[in-house]
């Protein structure tokens, strides 16, 4: 496209994305919260976290932690426990919703937003998919199913 072209022009022949793999963001950015959110999760063996570092492309979140359990007791078990462990660090959820049901809870705390899903949801909804302009938080290995990992990873 020429150097001096319209911004009518540059919409109307919109230039293929040049993101071709995911970027990452380092972990040391993350809130103590969201670590926090983090080690409840691993304390109820949640699979496989992740977190989308949202600042650059969404106004209303910085993060989404994303985990999943394998059934709803599970679920509802990793929500509990990241309500309970940052509600006793002066740290209250603004909002829960998807409680009952267990197949995808929300913990709402304003500037991160804890997913947690069962393992059908996730693949069904795939945030991940929905949120790729966002930068991929990369995950210390006590995270990530690294030697003594309460996080895993299914296969």
């Amino acid at each position: 496209m020429k150097q001096n072209s319209t911004v009518k022009e540059q919409s109307l022949n919109p230039q293929p994305s040049v993101r071709s793999t995911p970027q990452s963001a380092p972990a040391e950015a993350l809130d103590e919260r969201v670590l926090a959110a983090l080690h409840a999760a691993g304390e109820k063996k949640a699979i496989e976290p992740v977190v989308l570092d949202l600042r650059e492309i969404a106004s209303f979140t910085d993060y989404f932690l994303i985990v999943s359990g394998a059934n709803e007791r599970q679920v509802q078990a990793i929500a509990d426990e990241v309500y309970e462990s940052l509600k006793k660090s002066g740290h209250a959820a603004a909002r829960m919703e998807g409680y009952k049901t267990a197949e995808w809870i929300l913990l709402d705390y304003g500037d991160f937003v804890v997913h947690v899903f069962e393992q059908k949801a996730r693949q069904f909804y795939d945030l991940e998919r929905l949120w790729r302009e966002s930068k991929r938080v990369e995950l210390p290995a006590e995270f990530t199913g690294g030697s003594g990992s309460s996080l895993r990873r299914e296969s």
